[in-house]
């Protein structure tokens, strides 16, 4: 059993047993998706025991992504051509002042999305777009009806293969338009398009378009020259460039991440510098100086005014992005030069109810750190190399032992 087991799972039997007495029990469910940068595997870890319910065999190395509600993971395989679907077995129904929770194993789907080179997958409000850097469409579909074993996806035109994105809409889509000299290029602006793929009002030009985000009701891609901001108020999305301030230094973001619970973006400056953006402000961007390279960083979804970076010293960041400043640092890795290829096994970040994980690839390990006292609080062995991870999970109420299996730990927050 891993360091941090025993005690939480001593606590796991006695919640359970102090359940059994009432009628509605509040259970609080965690689930961490961690893919190996070598193998074909996906292992489900329960991230409150560090426990390992699952490992699921696909066709090549994934990068996860997991849609909002957190029942379905996502595990594109650019190097298989194809994208799998993992049923998370974590499930929430909205009762207004309440929300149940149902908590089952996950499931590798038999439902695999094919195309060649998938790349970016965008999920908003229950719309999938899957994107394939070598076919000259994308895939719009329904996440909802996807572990139902339903494929029901609309092959959307995007004019040639690139290297793009789409954002999936009701009843619409916003696609980047490729380098019409020359689509291996970065894409050159964003459209909107119906379903059957025509072009719905004007083009917006967003030149070296490369890294995108939601938060809020906003989605927001990247360009050379700032960012283009999509709402859907109405109808049709509309489309709105935000120009990069005078202010900043020479330079652009080509990876984005949406905050949670407030609305802003972070971005990548450089190799050591982030900037922040709300473009509710009129000064929108504030930049970060970071103390070395970035590898990699995360929002915190429970804790919304923080987020956290990890440098190539192995020091892991706390950023309040209120203050736009670095207000806690630890070491928790060896350090993991950015020399060499892009994607070489370096830590990500991953936050799940009170913890924050970060992979450690080249020991075969998970660092768990106590969120509130940021320090580490334990580890997860994992055969490999453990790479991109995702959390999944929340709290809800079970009742009358109807719902649920496999639940651990105490109450905590939906996320």
């Amino acid at each position: 059993m891993n360091k941090l087991a025993l005690p939480l799972a001593i606590s796991a039997i006695l919640s359970v047993m102090a359940g059994s007495a009432v009628a509605d029990d509040n259970v609080n469910a965690w689930r961490l998706f961690v893919a190996d940068h070598d193998k074909p595997t996906v292992k489900v870890i329960d991230a409150l025991d560090g426990d390992t319910l699952n490992t699921f065999t696909v066709k090549g190395p994934a990068s996860l992504s997991r849609s909002e509600s957190g029942a379905t993971v996502f595990a594109v395989q650019g190097s298989a051509n194809t994208v799998s679907v993992i049923a998370s077995g974590i499930a929430f129904h909205d009762h207004g002042d309440h929300a149940d929770i149902d908590v089952d194993p996950a499931r590798l789907l038999s439902v695999t999305f094919d195309g060649n080179k998938p790349g970016h997958f965008v999920e908003r409000q229950g719309n999938v777009a899957q994107w394939f850097d070598g076919e000259s469409h994308a895939l719009f579909f329904s996440e909802q009806a996807v572990p139902g074993g339903k494929k029901e996806a609309k092959r959307v035109s995007v004019v040639a293969a690139h290297h793009g994105v789409a954002v999936p809409y009701d009843g619409y889509g916003v696609v980047s338009i490729p380098d019409p000299e020359d689509a291996s290029k970065r894409p050159i602006g964003a459209r909107v398009v119906d379903m059957a793929g025509k072009k719905v009002g004007n083009d917006v030009a967003c030149p070296g378009l490369h890294g995108s985000a939601g938060s809020g009701d906003t989605y927001a891609l990247a360009c050379s020259t700032g960012l283009l901001l999509i709402t859907q108020t109405n109808a049709v999305p509309q489309i709105k460039h935000l120009p990069y301030s005078a202010s900043l230094p020479e330079g652009s973001a080509s990876t984005l991440i949406g905050g949670k619970g407030m609305q802003y973006f972070i971005g990548n400056y450089g190799s050591d510098r982030l900037v922040l953006i709300d473009p509710t402000e009129a000064d929108s961007f504030r930049l970060v100086q970071l103390p070395l390279r970035r590898v990699h960083f995360a929002v915190d979804p429970v804790r919304s005014k923080l987020a956290y970076i990890i440098t190539e010293d192995g020091k892991l960041h706390q950023l309040d992005v209120i203050k736009g400043e670095i207000t806690k640092s630890v070491r928790v890795t060896e350090p993991y030069s950015m020399d060499g290829h892009w994607n070489d096994p370096r830590p990500r970040i991953a936050v799940a109810d009170d913890k924050i994980f970060v992979t450690d690839p080249l020991k075969s390990k998970i660092h768990v750190l106590d969120a509130v006292a940021f320090k580490e609080s334990g580890e997860i062995s994992v055969e490999g190399r453990p790479f991109n991870i995702v959390a999944v999970g929340g709290s809800g109420k079970v009742h009358g032992g109807e719902h649920g299996h496999d639940h651990h730990g105490e109450v905590g927050k939906v996320n």
